[in-house]
């Protein structure tokens, strides 16, 4: 069942997902080859906390951290560790936080100093499909408008679009209805209406879209080996359209990017 939220719970969405926001601008900063994905994670908890918010994935179906931390053939779910980054990986970083009563989710994946150009093109591609998605997210469409535009965008760059793993409604639950597949055919599916609020995210493969599950119960990773990257934001649909309750400002701001890819979706 899709929960409709008001205009005031989504400006309470809004301060969780800028929290998650923020954080991922403090990591930005941080994160470089000899880090190591633990410290990462406490750096993650510490600032979430400071923000009178609860790690969103801490404790949740039972995960053990505050951030999933995926490098390179991992798609998502990665368990922090000690290992120390690598010059030339690339890391996603998913976080959660919950505020008043309701959750903030977004992710990024990040360069670990320089990265060859191959791997900087599917980061490029993956994050642009994401906006690719979000324009889809509006009154009267439906899910596989979103799931259609994504995999359409992505598949004609030649990347796997990974079908096993999806975006979710968003709210007082860290998962809700609608699921929101990064492919699928448009007109097909839940239709979207003023005050649903979702977490899409496309997460993208430089081969193959085909992934396997490790035994400790989180981890996954491509089925080739090859590197995935991951990108979300938390979209509102406010008269009709659909807004960013999130944003990648800290994240650019901390490396140095200058972009207006946000600005058509501020109302």
């Amino acid at each position: 069942m899709i929960k409709i939220k008001t205009r005031e719970e989504i400006e309470i969405m809004r301060e969780s997902a800028l929290i998650v926001s923020r954080t991922l601008g403090m990591l930005a900063k941080e994160v470089k080859p000899g880090v190591s994905t633990l410290y990462l994670d406490k750096l993650a908890e510490d600032f979430i906390r400071a923000e009178g918010a609860i790690p969103g994935f801490l404790g949740l179906y039972d995960f053990p951290n505050t951030l999933c931390m995926s490098p390179n053939s991992q798609v998502v779910h990665g368990i922090p560790n000690k290992e120390p980054l690598q010059e030339g990986d690339i890391i996603s970083i998913d976080c959660g936080a919950k505020k008043n009563g309701f959750y903030g989710d977004h992710a990024y994946t990040f360069a670990v100093g320089e990265i060859d150009v191959t791997t900087q093109k599917l980061l490029d591609i993956t994050r642009e499909s994401l906006y690719v998605g979000i324009r889809e997210f509006k009154a009267g469409n439906r899910v596989g408008d979103v799931g259609y535009a994504i995999q359409n965008f992505t598949e004609k760059h030649g990347y796997g679009v990974v079908r096993e793993l999806v975006g979710h409604g968003l709210g007082k639950e860290m998962h809700e209805d609608p699921e929101m597949p990064n492919y699928g055919r448009r007109g097909r599916g839940k239709k979207f209406t003023e005050g649903m609020v979702v977490a899409i995210e496309p997460m993208t493969n430089l081969g193959t879209h085909k992934i396997k599950q490790h035994t400790d119960g989180w981890t996954i990773t491509t089925l080739d080996n090859k590197p995935s990257a991951h990108f979300e934001h938390d979209v509102a649909i406010v008269n009709g359209k659909p807004e960013l309750l999130s944003t990648f400002k800290y994240v650019h701001e901390a490396l140095g990017i200058v972009t207006d890819e946000e600005d058509e979706f501020r109302q």
